[in-house]
């Protein structure tokens, strides 16, 4: 880690606010129990806005996930046969204690992701949103009689638990994510081993904690923890073991598909949500006003770093000059720091890596001939991974940004004519998860809608996800849907069953 190491704790660095005390857990937990590793390492989580450490938790091995999954395995055999009102009372509490701390889980994601409080806050409002969501859900995993071509026959299909789930999820979204997937198949019956991003435990220990109060049995939810050394032996063991029976994973296309990879030997069931590519489409007949307005959300969230922010703005021709000088003004007034400051509302890049990658991936833009309208540089006097928002136009198809998504606080510019010529770039690219464009022409809405090829779209709006709609995409964005009442479907499968000689 480029930080010198700074022992603060976490009640040092973040928080005056006692309610956030108790959530903050420095092991992880297995079969009811905070637990620290069997040998005992751990690893240190740091304040990406000031390099501080935020705190420090176990750095496991397949060993411990191992008792992770057994643990998962046999509360499943109890687990499985609670009933649906049993399994929605439970979520209802843990939305309720959810709710409660809001506060203190939203500062406990600040300090280890960087985000501003706001959209912590954000998040968490969210986030909780999805165990509310599967918690009335549970009770609606219907199943169905079908009329038999037989009179003395009986038609019957029902939904069961598919049995342990792998979570695996990143740290662009450490709370929404894990409720998101946990919600849904707790809700179907299954159990639970989640294995949050490195950079971002702290906030999934805390949500735990209070499934914990909740009355959760023991081994239904477990989270194990682990640095990046530990994570592509511990991945590996979810995909392979015989006691998992399916993965669902958010984060890079290259790493969903070597999980997938390591699953099909054992026929799981798998649900990925992958990386994006999103174009942010802005036609002649837009209103520029809402649609700078749009981009900007859907841009600087979370500084530029979420799956489905928009990654190329294709501006049509006529109403390219007033897009690109108001959306750049925009941009100028934003306030860039340390998240839990006032007013801000762009923070630090998460971690070294990534910091790197739009460094580079800007260096190579200018190299190659393009414009910078603002930014373009790293903030030093902040800290070391902060980096100015910017407006990139001049942009060809042989630069990085022109053809990777980014993952940071970089919006590139392409000008347009037609709108043949735009779904051909939109379309353009082997990832499919959102796309984005503004028009006031009911016609283009309709046929454009049809015709971008992604799993989400956003029409004349920048921030789409909610959780009453699925949440997924095509090609290599993912496979399978999040939240929305297809979320469960991921983790139940349909028994069909005869019952014959009536009479």
């Amino acid at each position: 880690m480029m930080y010198a190491i700074n022992r603060c704790r976490v009640t040092n660095v973040i928080m005056s606010n006692v309610r956030s005390m108790h959530l903050l857990k420095e092991k992880a937990f297995v079969n009811g129990k905070w637990s620290a590793a069997e040998n005992q390492q751990t690893f240190d989580v740091y304040n990406p806005a000031n390099g501080k450490v935020v705190g420090s938790v176990p750095d496991m091995d397949v060993s411990d996930a191992n008792l992770a999954i057994k643990a998962a395995s046999e509360a499943f055999e109890t687990w499985k046969l609670t009933t649906a009102k049993e399994r929605s009372k439970l979520l209802r509490k843990w939305f309720d204690l959810l709710e409660a701390n809001a506060e203190g889980i939203a500062e406990i994601m600040t300090a280890e992701s960087g985000k501003p409080l706001t959209e912590a806050k954000g998040e968490v409002v969210y986030g909780n949103a999805f165990i509310e969501w599967f918690s009335e859900e549970a009770r609606r995993i219907n199943g169905e009689i079908i009329p038999s071509p037989v009179a003395t026959r009986k038609i019957l299909v029902e939904k069961f638990p598919i049995g342990v789930v792998g979570l695996i999820t990143p740290w662009n979204f450490p709370h929404a994510m894990i409720t998101r997937k946990a919600g849904a198949a707790l809700a179907a019956g299954c159990t639970c081993v989640i294995k949050p991003a490195e950079d971002t435990p702290l906030t999934a220990l805390a949500i735990c904690q209070l499934a914990h109060e909740a009355g959760f049995p023991e081994g239904v939810l477990n989270v194990i923890t682990c640095d990046r050394k530990n994570a592509p032996d511990i991945g590996k063991l979810l995909c392979t073991s015989p006691n998992v029976a399916g993965i669902s994973f958010t984060g890079s296309t290259y790493v969903g598909k070597l999980l997938n990879q390591q699953c099909a030997p054992h026929i799981k069931r798998v649900g990925l949500e992958l990386g994006g590519n999103a174009p942010f489409i802005i036609f002649d007949s837009a209103n520029i006003d809402k649609a700078v307005q749009g981009a900007l959300a859907s841009k600087f969230r979370n500084c530029g770093q979420t799956c489905v922010s928009a990654n190329r703005f294709l501006v049509q021709e006529n109403v390219y000059d007033e897009f690109v000088n108001k959306f750049t003004e925009e941009i100028k007034k934003m306030s860039i720091g340390d998240g839990v400051n006032p007013g801000v509302n762009v923070g630090p890049l998460i971690n070294e890596m990534q910091f790197n990658k739009v460094y580079t991936m800007v260096e190579d833009a200018k190299k190659l001939g393009a414009t910078i309208k603002t930014g373009g540089q790293p903030i030093e006097n902040l800290g070391k991974l902060f980096y100015t928002p910017t407006v990139i136009t001049n942009v060809s198809a042989s630069m990085q940004v022109y053809n990777e998504e980014v993952f940071g606080p970089v919006a590139t510019i392409i000008k347009f004519q037609s709108e043949e010529e735009v779904l051909k770039v939109a379309n353009n690219t082997e990832r499919g998860l959102a796309g984005y464009f503004y028009s006031q022409d009911i016609s283009q809405i309709f046929r454009v809608s049809k015709l971008l090829e992604v799993g989400m779209v956003g029409i004349n709006e920048g921030l789409i996800s909610t959780v009453e709609a699925p949440f997924g995409g095509i090609k290599e964005s993912g496979i399978g849907r999040e939240g929305s009442h297809y979320g469960i479907d991921e983790y139940t499968y349909i028994k069909y069953m005869c019952v014959g000689n009536l009479g």
